[in-house]
């Protein structure tokens, strides 16, 4: 098994960064493989709309996007990570979520009737960490939705959406240990979800 972790933050030694990390830490395991990428190491363009991914499911954009569909396929859950700016992720995060629209799939005749690439070959699992300064998950924003939404739409189920508040300068984290315990439990759960979906594959087989 094997999970993926990104990071939308520029800062590659700050809070983000830490905290995605530190969930994979608490994921990778004997059976559970991780990687960590930094969305500022690739270029990566917003979706232009031009449909070309429609009947491929393959985007047609070349950029460094194209680097990163292979690892997406190849996993069984991802860790997004994204700071709050403005009320919202990065811009980087909101481009890598626009150019998964590929993986969209929908109804020639009726587009409210739609399925996902990940959905149709068994789904997958996801944790969204959003950070922000504010003091209340009301002054976060929309953040955590705005990724956790999307991957829902995509066949991913969001086993932790973790709101952490108060953090600011790239050290903060540290002094945080409420903000570790979250995305240590969140890791933890998430490679509890793999294990059992592991197992009950295998039991599945056994049946036949």
């Amino acid at each position: 098994m094997r999970v993926l972790g990104i990071v939308g933050s520029r800062r590659k030694k700050g809070n983000t960064a830490y905290l995605v990390q530190r969930t994979l830490e608490a994921i990778k395991s004997k059976d559970i493989d991780t990687e960590l990428i930094f969305l500022s190491d690739y270029t990566i363009r917003g979706c232009i709309g031009c449909e070309g991914c429609k009947d491929t499911y393959k985007c047609v954009i070349m950029d460094d996007m194209q680097k990163i569909y292979p690892l997406l396929l190849n996993c069984d859950a991802i860790v997004l990570g994204s700071p709050t700016y403005f009320y919202n992720i990065t811009a980087d995060m909101k481009a890598f979520i626009e150019r998964l629209y590929c993986y969209q799939i929908f109804d020639e005749e009726d587009r409210s009737v739609w399925s996902s690439v990940h959905e149709v070959l068994g789904g997958k699992y996801a944790v969204v960490i959003s950070i922000c300064e504010q003091n209340t998950e009301e002054d976060m924003g929309f953040a955590a939705e705005a990724m956790s939404k999307p991957l829902t739409g995509l066949g991913y189920r969001v086993i932790e959406a973790v709101k952490i508040l108060k953090l600011f300068k790239k050290e903060d984290v540290l002094g945080s240990q409420d903000a570790l315990e979250q995305v240590e439990r969140a890791g933890e759960k998430l490679k509890k979800t793999l294990r059992l979906r592991n197992e009950t594959e295998k039991k599945l087989k056994l049946l036949e």
